[in-house]
């Protein structure tokens, strides 16, 4: 008979909270001739709409307008009916995409790539040929989605790296491509000003990830770093950074109130804006923003829906809107040597033991979790 484990499958809430976390016994999975068996340790907790759409929800969102919010989770199947503190997935491509563990076992064909051996400590490189992390564990063909842990590096930390610290690590990079235009191009600016938009879990890794990187730029005094923050805790958060200004979007003020405080708080018109907020109001908001020729970035699935809805007053206010992927594994390598060697301080995060599941899609869905909810399958220590 075969050895049993656990398979846990996170999905929508209702209006109650209830039945949206299903668990079953499966078969424990045979290890693939050229891959790998993984037991997972930690998982970060997402999840989808319904089963046909790869939205999702988890603790990472950055929501920029709760106001405008209900027609747009409606179109994603999700009713106004659900409790108000939602946001729609920042970086987890599908359900358990967030996945720390360790190999287990090791195909017989298998082609062993950096170091990687029984009892090595891993995360998953998300992509569209990795399983769902919801289990006890999880198989994959090969070594290419397989990236190594250091010992230092606490695996509840390096599962929030694949997807939202990726993602934001990525924007990162564009937005650099983005300034060299701005700072060294044919216009030659002397000052360059990014603002980073919320402060979830996407922008607290955007906003660390920038300070490290924009320091390694031959120009980085002359780009200011400001925050646009809807929440009074993002507040202290964002100005974790002295040289960082933060600026406060109030939802009982006027938009045209909150444009010209945001232009007031960054010193004038902005050039970059890093855009992890999930509406309409907020692009709407950071294009009034811009300056000339200046350039919004906004994550692939949010840039997906609204790119061509704004595509026209993105050119006729000359300005521009670029959605951003999830980054490259080579990416998630430098990432994870970068956050365990502690020159990249991660956000804060919360460990449950996954038989909580339930308990902690309902405590997203109301704002209780402070930072990252990750959970646990196997206690290795």
């Amino acid at each position: 008979m075969s050895k049993l484990c656990r398979q846990v499958s996170i999905e929508s809430p209702g209006p109650t909270l209830k039945e949206c976390v299903f668990s079953f016994d499966v078969p424990v999975p045979d290890v693939p001739m050229y891959g790998a068996r993984i037991r997972v340790v930690y998982a970060g907790a997402c999840y989808r709409a319904n089963r046909t759409r790869s939205a999702s929800v988890c603790s990472t969102s950055s929501i920029s307008s709760i106001g405008s919010l209900t027609g747009e989770m409606e179109s994603f199947g999700i009713h106004t009916s659900t409790p108000a503190h939602v946001g729609l997935r920042d970086g987890a491509l599908f359900p358990g995409y967030e996945v720390a563990g360790i190999v287990d076992e090791i195909g017989k064909a298998a082609e062993c790539t950096d170091g990687i051996k029984i009892g090595t400590r891993i995360v998953l490189y998300p992509n569209d040929g990795v399983p769902h992390g919801y289990a006890d564990y999880i198989v994959v063909p090969d070594f290419h989605c397989l990236v190594k842990v250091p010992e230092n590096l606490p695996l509840s930390i390096a599962a929030m790296l694949p997807t939202g610290a990726l993602l934001a690590m990525n924007t990162v990079n564009t937005a650099i491509e983005c300034l060299n235009t701005i700072i060294e191009g044919p216009g030659k600016k002397e000052k360059a000003t990014v603002l980073i938009v919320g402060t979830g879990g996407l922008a607290l890794w955007a906003l660390r990830i920038a300070s490290f990187y924009f320091q390694r730029l031959p120009y980085h005094e002359r780009i200011r770093i400001s925050v646009a923050t809807l929440k009074d805790e993002g507040i202290v958060w964002a100005q974790e950074d002295e040289d960082v200004s933060v600026v406060q979007w109030s939802e009982d003020l006027y938009e045209r109130q909150l444009v010209e405080r945001t232009i007031d708080a960054c010193g004038g018109f902005v050039d970059v804006v890093l855009n992890f907020g999930t509406t309409s109001r907020s692009l709407h908001r950071s294009l009034q923003c811009l300056a000339p020729g200046g350039m919004v970035l906004v994550t692939e699935d949010v840039g997906d829906k609204l790119l061509p809805k704004f595509a026209k007053k993105a050119d006729e206010m000359n300005v521009n809107i670029v959605a951003v992927q999830n980054g490259t594994i080579e990416q998630l390598r430098e990432l994870v040597e970068l956050v365990a060697n502690g020159t990249i301080k991660p956000p804060p995060h919360s460990v449950f033991p996954a038989e909580e599941a339930q308990e902690v899609v309902r405590k997203l869905c109301n704002s209780e979790i402070k930072g990252r909810a990750i959970l646990k399958f196997h206690d290795i220590d």
